[in-house]
């Protein structure tokens, strides 16, 4: 398995009184433990999945960008040039330099993520690449309110690029309010640009999500370094294991960390115990069939105008317009 730097560490924080607001601690206290996904992706999570994406395991990311570079001749012709590209969970920008290198001269482009190193890191690549691109990064949790910067290019229409699958990540009321925030940020004549997955065969799906390499673990388990670190927890991550299921009910994969034994963790200041075999639910991932999908996407404002859809697997890209 592969381990990261700060898997072994303990809390870098004294115990801390946490409010009572915090969705780490509710999440903990829940009779069915949780934490938040967007704890993936700190600088060693962002690293790690990074790595995810290169592996023959991992399907989505090369399924995606060979199904973008196949449609982005046509995806260009109907963004036009002079546009705005607002990029929510930018990563490490491997689809956005396909998407801009297509676009007939892109006037802006606004990466938001909460991994600073990396997005001023491709912010700074970008800039290079493209001279007269105005980079605008922006450090932000894209679920939570935030104000887009001020562009210091006109531009004629924002295109808002969400690949990835991210959309999985939301349960359906919470996909549906991200896509309303974004169609308002998009205003009228905007435009989407959505990767989603719909497969559903659980062999598939599993190995995706719990690589015989080892790396999604790893990637797993850096949730709770994270919480020791910024919350000052005491997790052990040896006594707990990474565990992938297909939920079919909920047409969803869940990523569980599990306790090996029963545990006492202290998180700040407070004591969360676990019985043997207690998961905590990390993240769930959606693999909306496509009428579901197109049906969230007109309940959040957005009307389909084309959809591109790979061969291999069911993925597509959804191009939509503000209703």
């Amino acid at each position: 398995m592969m381990t990261s730097p700060q898997q072994k560490a303990g809390p870098s924080a004294p115990p801390q009184s946490l409010p009572a607001d915090d969705d780490v601690l509710a999440g903990l206290r829940a009779p069915h433990k949780r934490l938040p996904c967007r704890l993936l992706y700190d600088a060693a999570g962002a690293l790690l999945f990074e790595k995810i994406c290169t592996l023959d395991a991992y399907y989505p990311t090369r399924t995606e960008v060979a199904l973008l570079r196949a449609h982005l001749p046509v995806i260009a012709s109907h963004v036009g040039p002079d546009a705005r590209v607002i990029e929510p969970g930018s990563g490490e920008g491997i689809k956005t330099r396909e998407l801009l290198h297509a676009l007939t001269a892109p006037s802006c482009y606004v990466p938001i993520d909460v991994a600073v190193d990396q997005l001023q890191h491709t912010a700074a690549a970008l800039r290079l690449e493209h001279p007269g691109l105005d980079v605008q990064p922006l450090t932000a949790d894209y679920t939570l309110p935030f104000e887009l910067p001020v562009p210091q290019h006109a531009w004629k229409t924002t295109l808002v690029f969400f690949p990835g699958s991210t959309i999985g990540n939301f349960d359906p009321a919470g996909a549906r309010a991200f896509l309303a925030t974004f169609a308002r940020h998009a205003g009228p004549g905007g435009l989407l640009l959505l990767g989603a997955d719909a497969t559903r065969e659980p062999a598939t799906l599993l190995r995706a999500y719990d690589d015989e390499d080892g790396v999604t673990a790893a990637f797993d388990k850096n949730v709770l370094a994270h919480v020791n670190r910024v919350h000052g927890a005491t997790f052990d991550l040896d006594t707990f294991e990474h565990r992938a299921v297909w939920n079919a009910a909920a047409s969803r994969v869940e990523m569980h960390l599990v306790s090996k034994m029963r545990q006492i963790v202290r998180v700040g200041r407070e004591v969360v115990s676990f019985r043997a075999g207690e998961p905590i639910v990390t993240e769930h991932c959606y693999k909306h069939a496509p009428a579901a999908m197109q049906a969230l996407l007109a309940s959040a404002g957005w009307k389909v105008r084309q959809v591109f859809t790979a061969r291999e697997f069911p993925m597509r890209l959804w191009l939509c317009e503000v209703a």
